[in-house]
């Protein structure tokens, strides 16, 4: 009775160990992408020159992710967005000291001259899940840069809408991949 039992007991082992693989290795490979986000954090960008002006920045927090919006009067405007180990000020190239464990370079073709957007706190980010600080980099020969710091490299997209005389570029951060 016991070799019968330890025998059945055994086989018993010896098949789920069989099952449990394959399971858990269809999960893995069904598995959708968080929130559907497929972006990547490769660099993203256009190249229009323009004579556009910056005329403000903004943030909002979405359920997947952390937005940052360049306001500009002009209807197209250039950019470029993409992760670097650090943020150069815009004439200068000196370093611009950011908070989080990675550093976007926001460059937008478009003079930056208000100075209201000279701040190393241009946005209040406090409480949001990516982003982490918002600050300005400068402006020089037709060029800003906005630098941001993110809680770590994320996933992230870029995109300009225009209604005709004034354009908005979007940075969106993801919470997570």
């Amino acid at each position: 009775m016991r070799r019968t039992r330890s025998a059945v007991a055994a086989v018993a082992l010896a098949g789920s160990l069989l099952v449990v693989p394959s399971t858990a290795t269809a999960a893995t490979t069904t598995a959708a992408p968080w929130c559907g986000i497929t972006w990547g954090s490769t660099p993203k960008g256009t190249l229009p020159w323009t004579a556009a002006s910056l005329t403000g920045v903004r943030a909002g927090q979405h359920d997947c992710y952390d937005r940052l919006v360049v306001d500009v009067r002009g209807s197209t405007v250039g950019f470029r967005v993409q992760y670097v180990s650090q943020v150069l000020r815009q004439g200068s190239g000196q370093p611009l000291a950011l908070r989080g464990g990675a550093s976007l370079d926001v460059t937008i073709n478009a003079a930056g001259t208000s100075p209201a957007l000279n701040s190393s706190e241009m946005v209040n980010v406090s409480g949001y899940q990516t982003l982490r600080q918002v600050a300005w980099g400068g402006s020089f020969e037709g060029q800003s840069t906005v630098g941001v710091g993110v809680r770590a490299r994320l996933p992230m997209r870029a995109f300009v809408l225009t209604d005709g005389t004034t354009s908005r570029l979007v940075v969106d951060v993801a919470h997570r991949w």
